[in-house]
């Protein structure tokens, strides 16, 4: 009885292998995923679940208009002067927002092997302050910025350089 469910295992292995490699051959001939795959936390699948979902960059005319694209922005309840932000909308691509998402969950899981990294301190200054949840979302939405950047100038993913005081106080 085991016999037929190993065979069937070890045929789902090789299907899923072959994949990987016409995966893998796909994305060493294509440049944008090529460049994609420089911002941390996007590998193989999510360079090019991200390429596709936003096709050509030039249909958005800001970073923050792609970033609400996939779903990266959250709500914002205005009225009498005061201002809340909710959850991250639900009415946006869903496989560019789950693409985007997996990747900042990449970043959290590799954040003290690259501290050094914008992201990581990102996650872990908003982790602090509002938690997990949100420092996803923030993670993610720095994310789709950065892809429209990439995809935009055609050049790899570098991290934000620190805002540098200046010297005489201006």
């Amino acid at each position: 009885m085991t016999e037929p469910l190993l065979a069937a295992y070890e045929d789902g292995l090789r299907t899923l292998a072959a994949i990987d490699k016409m995966v893998l051959d796909i994305v060493k001939k294509d440049a944008i995923c090529l460049l994609l795959m420089t911002m941390p936390g996007v590998g193989r699948i999510l360079a090019t679940v991200i390429a596709l979902e936003v096709g050509d960059v030039r249909r958005f005319a800001s970073a923050q208009h792609l970033a609400s694209y996939a779903g990266t922005t959250p709500r914002v309840h205005a009225s009498g002067g005061k201002v809340r932000y909710g959850r991250l909308r639900q009415d946006v691509n869903r496989h560019l927002k789950w693409a985007l998402i997996e990747a900042a969950n990449g970043v959290c899981m590799n954040r003290r092997r690259q501290a050094h990294r914008h992201v990581s301190r990102l996650y872990e200054r908003v982790a602090w302050r509002r938690g997990h949840a949100k420092a996803i979302g923030a993670v993610a939405r720095h994310l789709a910025e950065a892809s429209f950047y990439v995809l935009s100038k055609q050049e790899a993913y570098c991290d934000p350089t620190l805002r540098r005081e200046d010297p005489k106080g201006a």
